[in-house]
């Protein structure tokens, strides 16, 4: 079995409620035993070293799972992207994008948000607040 699908079925195990009733109930029981060890410094590694080992493996898997997950969704961001007419196809090739390129494109897409119609270029070529002073 491929590495991805035990991943998907260990994050939908792990993130069940019963997997999360299962491990209160370990911790619940591992305090109780706390008395019969005289909490002493085995007793603490115990659950010190099942908690990292646990979280170490699941940093992976996690990781592992919002990766797929990611990939679905821009893959399905892309199809819609590519059936709209009005889209514009060059929103396919962002990944190729450095992080300056990124930002400039979000500053472009912000202030359509805040009103402001901006040509593919990059220039500005209506403000709605000048358009809402001229009405007046």
């Amino acid at each position: 079995m491929k590495f991805a699908k035990v991943a998907q079925k260990l994050a939908l195990w792990t993130g069940s409620p019963k997997t999360f009733l299962g491990a209160i109930i370990l911790i619940f029981l591992w305090g109780l035993s706390g008395p019969i060890f005289h909490f002493n410094d085995t007793w603490q590694l115990i659950i010190n070293t099942s908690t990292t080992i646990i979280t170490f493996l699941m940093v992976f898997l996690i990781q592992n799972t919002q990766n797929r997950d990611t990939d679905i969704l821009h893959l399905k961001v892309d199809e819609l992207l590519r059936v709209t007419k009005e889209a514009q196809n060059a929103m396919l090739g962002l990944e190729a994008l450095d992080l300056k390129e990124l930002e400039a494109l979000r500053k472009q897409y912000r202030s359509l948000g805040e009103g402001q119609t901006v040509d593919l270029d990059g220039t500005v070529v209506e403000e709605k607040h000048k358009q809402d002073l001229n009405k007046c």
